[in-house]
């Protein structure tokens, strides 16, 4: 098994007043050469947006791009006609697809809206554009993992153009469960959103990273009351 550790204080940091960001990955005015996706995923920034502030209309093309409420309400609106609200427990999808303008604003007067933006290298290129959104907190799973994206419409959560699955944990402190990987080639990338948990002699804490690969399977244990999102995506990027 092969991992990457990050640790949460070496992410890109911008601070532009009305937007709070960390970013795992190069983007924007952050470089690392060494840091630029996890195989597929290309994207994770940690956002704090403040009242009544956020991202004006703007495009993007041929990406998938996920968005996780984590605190307070975030307000979506696009060229396809949707105008919709993204509320702590949910998760929102846009296929961007052969091209699509959208806008996403604090819909919060008094509360800063904090949330995960994930952009994700798609499988198919200039397809349709389309969006959507669930709740995945009316299906939380204590101590196990809660599928929240997949490839197949069918599934639980939303679904993508890719062969990626994402799972939420919120485990409590002592529990040690065991993830198996859905396909062979792809890898985990390991977000803690809270607490401490560990992985073979790893530690992470609060907001750190940690890419696993080469295996099919491996546990986590929660060192701390814990929630942790992982993304497993394939490693090879689209030819």
């Amino acid at each position: 098994m092969k991992t990457t550790y990050h640790k949460a204080e070496t992410r890109g940091h911008a601070n532009h007043g009305w937007l709070n960001s960390y970013h795992s990955f190069s983007f924007a005015n952050y470089y690392n050469p060494e840091r630029m996706n996890f195989g597929v995923l290309r994207v994770l920034n940690d956002d704090r947006v403040s009242e009544s502030m956020g991202f004006g209309t703007h495009p993007h093309k041929n990406m998938e791009i996920v968005s996780i409420p984590l605190e307070g309400d975030l307000k979506h609106r696009d060229n396809m006609g949707n105008e919709t609200v993204i509320k702590e427990g949910d998760i929102q999808v846009m296929s961007a697809g052969t091209g699509v303008m959208h806008s996403e604003y604090n819909n919060n007067p008094d509360k800063p809206v904090k949330f995960l933006q994930i952009w994700i290298i798609p499988n198919k290129q200039d397809v349709e554009p389309r969006y959507d959104q669930v709740t995945i907190s009316e299906n939380e799973k204590p101590n196990d993992f809660q599928q929240i994206l997949s490839p197949n419409k069918t599934d639980d959560g939303v679904w993508i153009y890719q062969d990626a699955w994402f799972h939420l944990a919120q485990f409590n402190q002592g529990v040690i469960k065991e993830y198996t990987l859905k396909k062979e080639g792809n890898g985990v990338y390991v977000f803690v959103l809270e607490g401490q948990a560990q992985i073979g002699n790893q530690i992470l804490n609060k907001r750190d990273g940690l890419g696993v690969e080469n295996t099919n399977a491996f546990s986590i244990e929660a060192l701390e009351d814990s929630r942790i999102l992982l993304m497993e995506v394939p490693m090879s990027l689209p030819s």
